[in-house]
């Protein structure tokens, strides 16, 4: 009679099969050889350009001048505006928007270019609360804009002095990062008709912005400096109102990281993938495979025990690197504080399976639902110092304890500045490096539901964490050895720096919440939000 531990892995080596290596496999194939299908393209009609390309541009001796240029494909190398308006519809809006926006990519493709606009505005911000549209420009649009600027593009626009940016988009999608990013002084863009606190997804009166007129309009007899514009006829009729142009030929190369006009640090949202319309229809698809992975996925974790979980959990597609440099054995009565990098609530659970024990996680705030699915303990914490130390020196008198001094998750090679309480409680401290990674999916949110977190991220075809346990602080640079709270917490974070390739920082919770969610990070549980 089959046991049921071998019915379980029968189940689990069918599913990784069937679904996960077969389905993933299918999404790579059209990743690499049709996710730009059908991108909906809204660049008007090309023709040959008497201006020169914008790599000929000299970029000495600009500090005075006044640039004038357009959004898409100059500045965005990208010159479809569908996964932009999808961003707005699945994090502004809701999975159901997303979906009509999907569905209507048949009209859309047989639409003229005007037209073609107007749908994607109506069916994206129809009924849409302006300050759900602020926080998705706030905190999820400005990482797309920059993984797609021209490198080209930009030098040229940081070279001169004043800058004015002209665009069909709405207003409300590019202004705050065109200021904030790039230091636009104006920008002139398509306006939207709002009722009340609503959008109605209609035009104001002046209509879709037509850019050589409203250039006339803002400009009046006097010429820009410079112009960049494409090959099509109505930017070439535009940046002929210039005194010196230039054409973005192709889509260019891609800004690296290290040349953002603004570190990305902080951002939101759920997707990871720019949603082309065909990357968008492939998430769609697999959705329903995707939940089904996650319940079975957490199923694992919440009900097996740890030597089970870890082998059943790698065949299911997770990905799951584990390096254990710490060969020091405890000498102490009391546990062993493992000091964590954040990167999402699953952090303590992996850490534990991997160890092969169970850990006691401390957290700030956590969904009543995630914790008790937890197969771990958790202990909450109230943010008053004294408080907390009593509770963390409890908890390490029973057992190891694990802590995340950045008090929040996230996203990027960054680590936020660490609290120093913990070096204040333990003389046997471990950093623990962690990273996580997705493909289709943010394990975390700032202004969403938390309890979501750990299905969103086990519905990734294949997510990956990487977890090293570092060697155990000398007892020298610990506050048993002379050292200050602050001095360990710094030391340890600049350790967890390295391990990673992460750069450190001084920004707290507090920053992150501030420029994602507006608020201090309050727990609101009557609204069914619980920020971490």
């Amino acid at each position: 009679m089959v046991s049921s531990m071998e019915f379980l892995r029968l189940a689990n080596w069918l599913m990784n099969q069937v679904l996960v290596k077969s389905c993933y496999g299918i999404a790579r194939k059209i990743k690499n050889h049709g996710f730009q299908w059908g991108d909906l393209s809204s660049k008007p009609l090309q023709q040959p350009s008497s201006f020169p390309n914008i790599i000929k541009c000299d970029l000495e001796d600009r500090g005075s001048q006044t640039l004038v240029c357009d959004f898409h494909k100059v500045l965005l190398r990208t010159h479809s505006f569908f996964p932009y308006f999808m961003l707005v519809a699945f994090e502004g809006g809701s999975i159901f928007r997303a979906f009509l926006l999907l569905c209507s990519c048949p009209i859309l493709w047989i639409l003229n270019y005007e037209m073609k606009l107007r749908v994607m505005i109506f069916i994206s911000f129809c009924g849409l609360k302006v300050k759900d549209m602020e926080n998705t420009s706030r905190a999820v649009l400005p990482k797309f804009y920059l993984e797609n600027l021209n490198l080209e593009a930009y030098e040229v626009v940081a070279s001169v002095g004043s800058r004015v940016i002209f665009t069909t988009m709405p207003r409300v999608m590019v202004e705050g990062f065109l200021k904030e990013y790039l230091n636009a002084d104006a920008v002139i863009a398509t306006e939207l008709h709002t009722a009340g606190c609503y959008f109605t997804g209609l035009l104001s009166k002046s209509g879709l912005l037509v850019k050589h007129s409203a250039l006339m309009d803002y400009f009046g007899d006097t010429k820009p400096d410079l112009g960049i514009g494409n090959t099509s006829l109505h930017d070439q009729l535009f940046i002929s109102l210039c005194k010196e142009a230039y054409v973005v030929m192709n889509e260019g190369k891609v800004i690296p990281r290290n040349k953002y006009p603004k570190s990305l640090i902080f951002h939101d949202g759920r997707l990871a993938f720019l949603p082309t319309p065909l990357a968008t229809l492939f998430m769609f698809m697999w959705l329903p495979i995707g939940f089904v992975m996650a319940l079975y996925r957490i199923f694992l974790g919440v009900f097996l025990c740890f030597k089970f979980t870890m082998a059943l959990g790698v065949w299911s597609g997770i990905n799951l690197n584990f390096k254990d440099n710490n060969q020091q054995k405890s000498k102490s009565n009391e546990g062993v504080l493992y000091v964590c990098t954040h990167r999402t609530l699953l952090d303590p659970i992996f850490l534990s399976s991997c160890l092969g024990r169970p850990l006691t996680a401390v957290t700030y705030s956590l969904s009543k639902v995630a914790e008790f699915i937890a197969p771990i303990r958790t202990i909450r914490l109230t943010r008053d110092r004294k408080q907390d130390g009593e509770t963390m020196k409890r908890l390490l008198s029973e057992g190891d304890l694990v802590v995340f001094p950045e008090g929040t998750t996230c996203r990027e090679p960054y680590l936020l500045r660490f609290s120093s309480l913990f070096a204040e409680l333990a003389d046997e401290i471990v950093p623990v490096a962690m990273k996580a990674q997705v493909s289709m999916f943010y394990g975390t949110t700032a202004s969403g539901l938390k309890v979501l977190d750990p299905i969103y991220f086990f519905m990734n075809p294949r997510p990956r964490y990487d977890i090293e346990i570092l060697e155990k602080v000398p007892k020298e640079l610990t506050c048993a050895g002379g050292r200050s709270s602050h001095e360990v917490a710094n030391y340890i974070q600049k350790q967890l720096g390295y391990a990673l390739g992460f750069e450190c920082t001084n920004l707290t919770r507090r920053d992150k919440y501030m420029m994602l969610a507006g608020n201090e990070g309050v727990v609101q549980e009557k609204k069914g939000r619980i920020f971490s």
